[in-house]
Parts: structure tokens; C-alpha cells; sequence
């Protein structure tokens, strides 16, 4: 009888040992186990969506000349991003640049007994599409008194957000692409069809010079060109605007570029 409980007690200290080993060498398991959709997500808002472009007025007037200056410019707000502060920066510089010009203008301009007071008018339309570009085009209204007529001019911007800098004409186009005789073609080709006088008077206008064309936007249904007054017709028919649909000029667009979204 003592011999049947020392072997029963043998073989219980052995069972108990062997599972005491078992739980030593298994590896620990963590009671809760984070998966990839329980983990955080880190996002980064894109600088397009970071900003808002708001108006800003400016207003000067003087006497003897008698002036009034009017204008309204662009600014980005919504960030303190040196992006941001560059484009305000230019817009401002650009607005006193037209003022100061102005302003030389009317100190040389000659008594005349017009009692009409001189003046300056900028405004501007943003015509970019939704996204990393920023398209403005200014029109502004000038006259000095004595003059037969006011004198209208055109200014177009165009700024990558992204990169914090404007976009040059030629980074729109594949590299050596004639993309100015594709242009002229088009816009000849649409100002032809026009009751505006366009002739071999006005021809040279639409010639493919980069100063014909300096007066660009990038816009939703095309690129736009816009031409002052008197480049392609008399001054009656006023500012002339071509847009071209990005699907002519397809073979020459960049695909790595500004409009390359435009054709895919």
C-alpha cells in the first residue's frame, strides 16, 4: 500500500513539473493585438486647401492734378507660409508698380483746361481651376486728362502654390515644342472669323512672339490668351480673347507639367 502511493505520488510530480515547464517556454501572448485600422492616420492637407484668396482695396487721390486711384488685388490668407507670403508680396509690388507709373504719367502730362480729374482703376477675376494654380488676370481702366479716350491694359499671373513661384509659359510644353506657332495659328485662325477689323493692318498681333503672347491663363476649358487693345483690332473692338481647348494642343502639352491633369 505505501509502495502504490509513493509511485502515484512519483507520477503526479512528474505531470506537475512537465506542465510547469510547458508554461515556461511558451511565449507570452499579448491580450490585445492593434491592427492596421486601429493605428492612426497620419494626413497632410494640400497648400491649395491651407489658403483663401480674399480682395484687397486700395485707394489714393490727390489734388492739382486731381486723381483717383481705385484698385482692388489678391491676396492669399489662411497661412503664414512663405508660399503664401510671396504671391501677396508680388501682387502688392505689381499694384505699386501701376501706381508709380501712374503717377509719372500724370506729373508729365500738360495742363489741359479739361476739368475731368485723371484716374486709375485695377481689378482683377481669378480663372484658374480648382487646385494647385493660381490664374489672375487684371484689367485695368487708366486716363489723363486731355486724353481723347481712357486706355485699357491686361496682366495676367500665373503661380504654382506648390512650389511658391510662377509658372513660366514655356514649362507648359514639352521641351523644343513650337508651342507660339501652334498658338498663332489658333488664335489667327479664330480672330478671322470676327467682325473686329482683323487684317494685314493687325496681322503682325497675333504673330508667334512672346510679346504677343505675355497675357496668358491657365483656365478650366482652355488656355486662355488675351490681347490688348489695338494688338488685334482698332481700339472700338476692345481687349480681343482667344481660348484654346487643351485638346489642341495635346501633342505639345508636358504631360509632368502645369496642364498636364488636362491630358490625361
Amino acid at each position: 500500500m505505501k509502495r502504490n502511493r509513493k509511485i502515484l505520488f512519483a507520477i503526479s510530480f512528474m505531470l506537475t513539473a512537465t506542465l510547469a515547464c510547458s508554461a515556461l517556454a511558451a511565449p507570452a501572448t499579448p491580450s490585445a493585438v492593434p491592427t492596421s485600422t486601429s493605428m492612426p492616420t497620419a494626413t497632410t492637407v494640400p497648400f491649395d486647401e491651407q489658403v483663401t484668396v480674399s480682395a484687397v482695396s486700395f485707394n489714393d487721390s490727390g489734388k492739382s492734378p486731381d486723381y483717383n486711384i481705385t484698385a482692388q488685388i489678391p491676396s492669399l490668407t489662411g497661412s503664414g507660409d512663405p508660399r503664401a507670403t510671396a504671391f501677396t508680396t508680388e501682387m502688392h509690388n505689381f499694384l505699386q508698380g501701376l501706381v508709380d507709373d501712374f503717377k509719372t504719367k500724370l506729373a508729365q502730362n500738360p495742363p489741359t483746361p479739361i476739368k475731368a480729374a485723371s484716374y486709375l482703376d485695377v481689378r482683377y477675376q481669378l480663372v484658374s481651376p480648382p487646385g494647385n494654380v493660381l490664374s489672375v488676370k487684371f484689367a485695368t481702366e487708366g486716363y489723363l486728362a486731355g486724353m481723347a479716350h481712357p486706355y485699357h491694359l491686361i496682366y495676367s499671373f500665373n503661380y504654382d502654390l506648390e512650389q511658391g513661384k510662377d509658372i513660366p509659359f514655356g514649362s507648359l510644353f514639352l521641351p523644343n515644342a513650337d508651342y507660339l506657332s501652334a498658338i498663332s495659328q489658333y488664335c489667327a485662325a479664330q480672330l478671322k472669323t470676327r467682325d473686329i477689323g482683323f487684317s494685314d493692318i493687325f496681322a503682325q498681333g497675333a504673330d508667334p512672339t512672346p510679346d504677343n503672347y505675355k497675357n496668358w491663363n491657365i483656365t478650366p476649358g482652355g488656355l486662355m490668351i488675351t490681347f490688348d487693345e489695338y494688338q488685334v483690332a482698332p481700339y472700338v473692338a476692345g481687349p480681343q480673347v482667344v481660348t484654346i481647348p487643351y485638346s489642341e494642343l495635346k501633342s505639345l502639352i508636358d504631360p509632368k507639367g502645369p496642364l498636364g491633369f488636362f491630358v490625361k
